[in-house]
């Protein structure tokens, strides 16, 4: 039998088994990035790729490369197999058990399960629908005491895809330097304002660790290639923690990952144009519904629609059910994001899928009126 500390132990995440294994559909609007690019979408030539590397900590010219672009000291990259695995390594870095951590709601569940994981004493502060899912200091204030260790977001924010601003996160920094914690900011997102060079809260100050991939804005989920910025000393703390969780990377992927980098200019611009031609249509379709509401950011690949109250009972679970199991489609259900009115969807997908999955979503919504 389990002790009584263990019963309530998170071991798990609802959403990801979700994702694994509900989400797929022939018009699917639940991926929440762009389409995969394959092999064939990079110039590559067996002669680039190796599949055994000298082993230490970190692929000397990917850390390069990544600290070339973000404008970092290659003493702050720590790499890692995707954002989903950073956030998870720089949070074992940073909280113990029992600390108490600050962290957003709505909030993307995976990463809220990995703090529960951990045995952290996690609070919560709102983003909330009225004010446009704008992240508030002042309501960080309200939660923020002397215990606390750590505030987590993201941003853009997942799920609304709501942008932060540098000059709200200096403010956040401010909170948490008074109390000395640290902010840890889930980046994955923000990669899509396709800037030059990237945009990152690292710049803010050392109290700032941010973590991202390649996954989101430029399709490259299968090289797994994340990273963590951090200062130098903590760069260094989290990467003999790693020596427990991913000892040796798979060098392969480290030295695709270097090619991809140099190649992606011509990559994020294909990206931008498919965001910017869905979000057209996503847009197109919300100016037509009087039963969805919607906070519609003007970049990224996600909006958090809300089912309008007197509409299937302001839940969306009966529409994404509907919208599966007769319309093969599929978004996903906002109880993944403790908001259960709403439901995500996903731009980064093929435009004509997008398209018809709209259509869908429509008489979904008509039938359920």
């Amino acid at each position: 039998m389990k002790p009584a500390s263990m019963l309530n132990h998170t071991m798990q995440s609802e959403y990801m088994h979700w994702a694994k294994t509900s989400s797929r559909a022939r018009f699917n609007l639940a991926t929440s990035g762009l389409d995969n690019l394959s092999l064939k979408d990079l110039r590559v030539s067996l002669d680039d790729l190796e599949i055994t590397g000298t082993t230490g900590y970190g692929y000397p010219p990917l850390i390069q490369a990544l600290a070339d672009r973000h404008r970092v000291d290659p003493s702050c990259v720590v790499t890692s197999a995707g954002t989903t695995f950073a956030n998870h390594l720089a949070l074992a870095a940073l909280i113990n058990p029992g600390d108490e951590v600050l962290f957003e709601r709505p909030a993307y569940e995976p990463f809220l399960a990995v703090a529960h994981y951990l045995r952290a004493e996690v609070k919560r502060f709102e983003r909330r629908f009225e004010d446009g899912f704008q992240l508030s200091p002042a309501e960080i204030e309200k939660q923020i005491s002397p215990r606390t260790r750590l505030i987590v977001l993201t941003n853009f924010h997942n799920p609304t895809g709501v942008l932060t601003g540098d000059d709200v996160l200096a403010e956040v920094g401010e909170l948490a330097r008074s109390v000395n914690a640290r902010v840890l900011v889930d980046e994955v997102y923000v990669q899509m304002l396709f800037e030059d060079p990237p945009r990152t809260a690292f710049h803010l100050g050392n109290e700032f660790v941010v973590t991202s991939s390649l996954t989101k804005a430029f399709g490259l989920s299968g090289l797994r290639c994340g990273w963590i910025f951090a200062e130098s000393e903590l760069a260094q703390r989290i990467w003999r923690l790693n020596d427990l969780f991913a000892a040796t990377p798979v060098h392969a992927g480290e030295r695709l990952s270097v090619l991809a980098l140099q190649q992606l200019e011509g990559i994020a611009r294909n990206a931008q144009s498919r965001l910017d031609a869905n979000r057209r249509l996503l847009n197109e379709f919300l100016d037509q519904r009087d039963d969805l509401e919607t906070v519609r950011p003007a970049a990224g690949s996600i909006m958090f629609p809300r089912v309008a109250r007197g509409n299937s009972a302001g839940d969306s679970e009966q529409l994404c059910k509907l919208l599966r199991e007769k319309y093969e489609t599929s978004v996903v259900p906002g109880k993944f994001f403790e908001m259960p009115a709403h439901f995500r969807i996903g731009l980064g997908g093929d435009s004509e899928i997008l398209k018809e999955g709209l259509v869908r979503l429509g008489a979904a919504l008509d039938e359920l009126s």
